[in-house]
């Protein structure tokens, strides 16, 4: 066997597959692993880099499974809320970014907590103290929301006799006003108005998130939502241009939007657009035909309603008051079931993953039903769904995730006691909705296969944090907001299992599972250095654990200062 390229060698080697087998020692060669074990130094030859471990664990390349890669570059690129987290800070932070940048048009950014606002709404009346003289637009980290001032609020000519739309709601006060919170659909009266961002922006925007998610080590994703959604623009045209230049160095899976205000007469222009975005297959990712072997859009996603914290996600019963007492709102489901169950068997017969999200227990039921109509009419196959964040599941839909084939798109992060848990969502639950949430455990016990994400920009991409929440059901030291106990510590899953569904759990949902997501012989080397291996130390230290170097196909795409 000739010399190889890169050999790791002197630490503990997780290797994510399905024994969960130790090693110490992994040689790669032309970007695959050409051996994994204990010894191979009969490897090493003059040209060899060698990467000695010191004890620190090297583990298959991380794969977010549900994330917006160019949202949050351009949050990067724009005002950027995320680092911040009182309504104080973020009046600032927007105040020396409008100073700063005097030619835009727009103050666009975004990335605030609802927990820094009284119930979760921030008034126009604040941001007009810093932005009077142009229009301000600024998304929540959720995405679900947007804080507006009152030139942005005029522009749009929102006001009093403004009528909700069907998928969303304007904030306003008690005489009727809005109060410059745009929850959902509503978003769309002002966003519709921005100005389009040029395409060498998004690319930018591209790049600087993948540095980002490198980073972390995360090598592969599957981008949530290409298609034209919000101000952002489609980042189809990004990923093909990156792609082409050789600047795209991740494996991308992208998830077609599907259009909640129109019908199945939108599944000819999906097929269409998949013809256009798959590639042929190909040995090397190299662009063919316009389409890059790095990027495919082979998913669909439908967003099936929207989140608990401003009552839009779809709930079985209806949302509490704050005190216990039945409200006579229970969400909105953003499809009509009827139109779900006919769109979901046609999508799957014509060989479309669907993506879901969904939020609340109702619109868990409404998918996985979905998915059983399609089981019923074309059988089963590979096209491997999945549902995304399921935040509260009904203990009887527990069990149809393994009986569906259907795979858990876990959010680990959010299954943690924090302001915006205590205050914002757990109130208008109630009993015993509350304890239905993040049910990982339940999910793991009952066979369902398990894929991980972030939802970046929603909130932090880094895996190991989200890992240290799987296991430990508290934030990481790092991200904790207060000082709480585990949340629902029955619902916690192991170290190895979170591991592994953050690789080959999200490698198997992306489709990749034949060339990533385990360190074995013959797959491309998608390998990341830790500064330490998580497994010697104690649970509540996972979430200090840092990636030190990142490798897609043996190339060394991040090194930590």
């Amino acid at each position: 066997m000739p010399y190889a390229d890169l050999v790791f060698t002197g630490g503990p080697v997780f290797t994510a597959n399905t024994v969960r087998s130790r090693a110490s020692a992994v040689a790669v060669a032309g970007g695959r692993i050409v051996a994994v074990g204990h010894d191979v130094s009969d490897l090493i030859g003059p040209s060899t880099e060698v990467v000695d471990l010191r004890g620190r664990m090297l583990v298959p390349g991380f794969q977010d499974a549900h994330v917006h890669p160019v949202w949050g570059g351009l949050d990067m690129l724009r005002c950027n809320l995320a680092p911040y987290d009182t309504a104080a800070e973020y009046l600032e932070a927007i105040g020396s970014y409008a100073v700063a940048h005097p030619d835009e048009e727009w103050v666009l950014g975004g990335g605030w907590s609802m927990s820094a606002f009284p119930g979760g709404t921030p008034t126009a009346a604040a941001l007009d103290t810093v932005v009077p003289d142009r229009p301000a637009f600024l998304p929540n980290r959720d995405g679900h929301g947007a804080w507006v001032n009152s030139v942005a609020l005029r522009l749009a000519g929102i006001d009093r006799n403004t009528p909700d739309p069907a998928d969303g709601r304007i904030e306003r006060d008690a005489a009727g006003e809005p109060t410059g919170t745009l929850h959902e659909g509503a978003m769309s009266l002002v966003n519709r108005l921005l100005p389009v961002e040029p395409p060498s922006r998004l690319v930018d925007a591209l790049l600087e998130g993948q540095r980002y998610l490198h980073s972390f080590g995360v090598t592969a994703w599957q981008d949530a939502i290409v298609g034209s959604y919000g101000d952002a623009g489609d980042p189809a045209p990004a990923y093909l241009t990156a792609a082409a230049s050789g600047a795209l160095t991740a494996r991308v899976v992208g998830a077609l939007w599907w259009d909640r205000t129109a019908g199945l007469e939108q599944i000819p222009s999906l097929v269409e657009r998949r013809r256009i975005l798959v590639p042929e297959r190909a040995p090397v990712p190299e662009l063919v035909e316009g389409r890059s072997a790095r990027f495919a859009a082979t998913s669909i996603k439908i967003m099936q309603d929207g989140v608990a914290e401003n009552f839009t996600a779809s709930m079985l019963e209806p949302y509490c008051d704050g005190h216990g007492h039945p409200t006579d709102n229970s969400g909105i489901s953003f499809v009509d079931p009827v139109v779900l169950n006919e769109a979901v068997p046609q999508l799957d017969a014509l060989g479309f993953q669907v993506h879901f999200h969904a939020i609340g227990d109702r619109a868990v039921r409404e998918c996985l039903d979905a998915v059983g109509h399609a089981l019923e009419r074309n059988g089963r196959n590979d096209n491997r769904h999945h549902i995304a964040h399921l935040q509260v599941v009904h203990p009887e839909d527990i069990a149809r995730f393994r009986a569906l084939g259907v795979a858990a798109n876990m959010q680990s992060l959010w299954a943690a006691l924090e302001p915006q848990m205590v205050e914002l969502t757990l109130p208008f639950l109630g009993s015993p909705r509350d304890a239905w949430q993040y049910p990982f455990g339940d999910l793991q016990r009952s066979g369902a296969v398990l894929a991980a994400g972030s939802d970046w920009s929603v909130s932090s991409p880094n895996p190991l944090a989200a890992i240290h929440t799987a296991v430990n059901r508290l934030a990481a030291p790092e991200y904790a907001e207060g000082d709480y106990e585990p949340f629902l510590p029955e619902q916690a899953i192991d170290l190895a299992t979170s591991l592994t569904a953050y690789t080959a759990g999200s490698a198997w949902v992306n489709h990749l599972d034949d060339v990533t997501g385990t360190i074995e012989v013959g797959k491309y080397a998608d390998l990341v250095v830790l500064d330490r291996d998580p497994f010697a130390g104690p649970s509540d230290e996972i979430g200090a654990t840092r990636v030190l170097q990142t490798f897609v196909e043996g190339d060394r795409v991040y090194q930590a200062d």
